[in-house]
């Protein structure tokens, strides 16, 4: 019997990669562009994820999972605005005094943990090596820590590089 192999999980965080931000006038001279008339629940920001990410998120055939501080509100105001399903989300333990390992982002054990040994995917905007290299030698499965630039949010090279690591096993 044939057992596929369980879907990677894709851990997306919201500020930066899907919301852009942090441009320069010169960047953006008109301001970051709207993609949605209305304000969702009160909040600007929303309009400016762009729904023409959404199909290309899905056909990856990851487990979506919001990687966010956003909480609830991910599914709340930016799911039904950009006709997602309601997405599982990681729950975030509560803040430390003690600093974490090797200068790792306050996100990362927690995203291997709820991984629980499955590949999986991370786009955020403030991931750095030592998460990569902490990844790597803690998690038994692929993985791929993607920064995002903030500035543009998801780009071509970012759904490239998920291309080519899902193609890689």
């Amino acid at each position: 019997m044939n057992v596929s192999p369980p879907r990677p999980v894709l851990f997306l965080d919201v500020d930066g990669p899907l919301i852009p931000f942090g441009g320069t006038r010169e960047q953006y001279p008109d301001g970051y562009p709207a993609y949605v008339p209305q304000k969702a629940a009160g909040n600007p920001l929303p309009a400016r994820v762009n729904p023409a990410l959404v199909p290309r998120l899905l056909g990856l055939g990851c487990h979506l999972v919001w990687a966010t501080t956003w909480g609830h509100e991910a599914n709340e105001c930016l799911a039904p605005l950009l006709g997602l399903p309601q997405l599982p989300l990681v729950a975030w333990p509560e803040p430390s005094d003690e600093p974490e390992p090797a200068g790792l982002h306050w996100k990362t054990r927690t995203l291997l943990d709820w991984a629980a040994g499955r590949p999986f995917a991370w786009l955020d905007d403030e991931i750095t090596d030592a998460d990569r290299i902490w990844a790597e030698a803690a998690h038994p499965a692929r993985t791929l820590l993607r920064r995002v630039d903030s500035r543009h949010g998801l780009t071509d090279a970012d759904f490239a590089a998920l291309d080519a690591w899902r193609a890689g096993g």
